[in-house]
């Protein structure tokens, strides 16, 4: 009898691992396709079956699949990337899998279609524009009122996203993304009022909202994460209210399969959606939600994807939350440590860094600037927030500047 198998498309960081390692758990034998495996070292030293292969030629994939199926029975195909799950979700068509439509991934990865469809279903967003040159900008920033926020259209991580409070920055962000952002197409920037209030993610399984988080940022114009916690305070009523606001979002844009993120904010007219994005949040809130429920995401994405009966029963009732450790200034890191003590405080369940000594450090002002984390957990917020705060000063870093440019 054939091994069953579970084709990955390319992963990110360290998340695809837990992807492989979640595969194997449940008896398949993982496979990553990717462009390049070698970005993924923690492939090769868990033993893991990787395949070089152009992941944007949805031909190639095809036929490479279709060749491994003489050897294995593909129980399913799925990705530790959302910008890849349209091409999963062809993929499944096309092998009769379960798996996401590709249609609709692909209108909720363009934020200005995403817009447009959440506005007709009457889903509260922020004030909105598209744009294509800087007069457009100008104008439409002037339409909506400063401060505004200016964003690509496609893209995560707050890659390429600022907040603008005055003509001057706004004009300098509009000249980075215009001539510096890497675009797949012609520039599109979408200028959006900028919505203000506690920020909120909520984490949805197909029609089931498994988990609300706060989600905290560093000071702006930028948006790099914090802290992320689980669950958010909230009281009944909001809890409810960004419950059927994030259901919403999922008729809105056709999202009825498998994994949904929204994010929003709490206003001052109640919640205001930010981002709908048609997959799992990304590490490390799988690892929070596991230790806040007791609901391991990627396993029971995984059972989605296989087609196999899936479980959200909760066994557990903590509070969880990440602190990111953040790069405070640009240059060659040369070390970096503490997470050994760090580790060892009670109620600590992981302490990790991105980074390696000696890595060049170049702030973008997006998720590449997080150079770690520290994850804990306990019965109480107070509690849980005092153990992160005692483990994030056991860590320090050493960043020499780069030397000067000779004028």
């Amino acid at each position: 009898m054939a091994r069953r198998a579970l084709m990955v498309v390319e992963g990110h960081r360290s998340f695809c691992l837990l992807y492989v390692k979640a595969a194997r758990r449940l008896g398949l034998h993982p496979i990553v396709l990717s462009a390049d495996p070698t970005r993924y070292d923690y492939l090769a030293a868990e033993g893991i079956e990787a395949i070089r292969i152009d992941t944007d030629n949805i031909d190639a994939l095809i036929h490479e699949c279709s060749r491994l199926r003489s050897t294995y029975d593909i129980a399913g195909i799925t990705s530790a990337r959302g910008a890849f799950y349209s091409t999963v979700g062809k993929l499944c068509r096309y092998f009769d899998l379960p798996g996401p439509d590709p249609q609709s991934v692909e209108r909720c990865c363009d934020k200005f279609t995403q817009r447009q469809l959440l506005a007709q279903a009457g889903v509260p967003i922020p004030a909105y524009r598209l744009a294509t040159d800087a007069a457009e900008v100008e104008s439409f920033a002037a339409e909506i009122g400063l401060p505004v926020i200016l964003k690509p259209t496609a893209g995560s991580g707050s890659m390429g996203v600022r907040l603008c409070p005055s003509l001057g920055e706004l004009a300098d962000h509009t000249t980075y993304l215009l001539e510096k952002h890497i675009w797949r197409s012609s520039p599109r920037i979408l200028v959006e009022d900028f919505a203000q209030g506690p920020h909120y993610s909520i984490d949805i399984m197909g029609n089931a909202v498994v988990g609300i988080a706060a989600l905290d940022f560093g000071p702006p114009p930028h948006f790099v994460y914090r802290e992320l916690t689980y669950p958010a305070v909230l009281t009944e009523d909001e809890h409810n209210r960004i419950a059927d606001v994030s259901l919403s979002c999922l008729r809105a844009l056709g999202l009825d399969w498998g994994p949904t993120n929204v994010e929003l904010r709490w206003t001052k007219r109640g919640p205001v959606v930010i981002e709908v994005n048609p997959r799992l949040p990304g590490s490390p809130a799988p690892q929070l939600v596991q230790l806040a429920y007791g609901i391991d995401l990627v396993t029971e994405h995984i059972k989605v994807v296989i087609g196999d009966e899936w479980n959200l029963h909760r066994s557990n009732s903590q509070t969880a939350a990440a602190r990111f450790l953040v790069a405070d200034r640009d240059g060659t890191l040369d070390w970096i440590g503490g997470d050994s003590p760090a580790a060892a405080v009670s109620g600590v369940a992981e302490v990790k860094f991105y980074v390696e000594p000696k890595t060049p450090i170049v702030r973008k002002g997006n998720y590449r600037d997080c150079i770690g984390h520290v994850i804990a957990a306990s019965p109480s917020l107070a509690r849980t927030e005092a153990i992160l705060q005692r483990a994030v000063d056991m860590i320090d870093w050493s960043i020499t500047p780069f030397p000067a440019e000779k004028e």
